[in-house]
């Protein structure tokens, strides 16, 4: 059951390694804005997710290429360790 415990450590570090950015950004954004409504007393809720959807739409645009390579790698060392999986081993 190693290969299989490698394969799962390795899609669990990749998830962790993609979402993290993501989570970062919308919350420092949420915060910022948060702040800016408690300042103002404006609570609206368009406010609140408007600014997270352009955030992590610029995230993706900038980082997309890199986490899709990420994905492939993954993929690819999925497909290579088949045999091993199929084996037990």
């Amino acid at each position: 059951m190693s290969a299989l415990d490698g394969l799962l450590r390795e899609a669990f570090v990749v998830c962790t390694v993609l979402v993290l950015p993501a989570v970062i950004v919308a919350t420092i954004v949420g915060t910022a804005v948060a702040i800016v409504q408690a300042a103002t007393q404006v609570h609206e809720q368009t406010l609140t997710l408007l600014p997270k959807i352009v955030a992590i739409g610029a995230l993706i645009a900038f980082f997309g290429a890199p986490a899709v390579r990420i994905c492939g790698a993954l993929f690819s060392t999925a497909l290579t360790s088949i045999p091993a999986l199929v084996r037990g081993g």
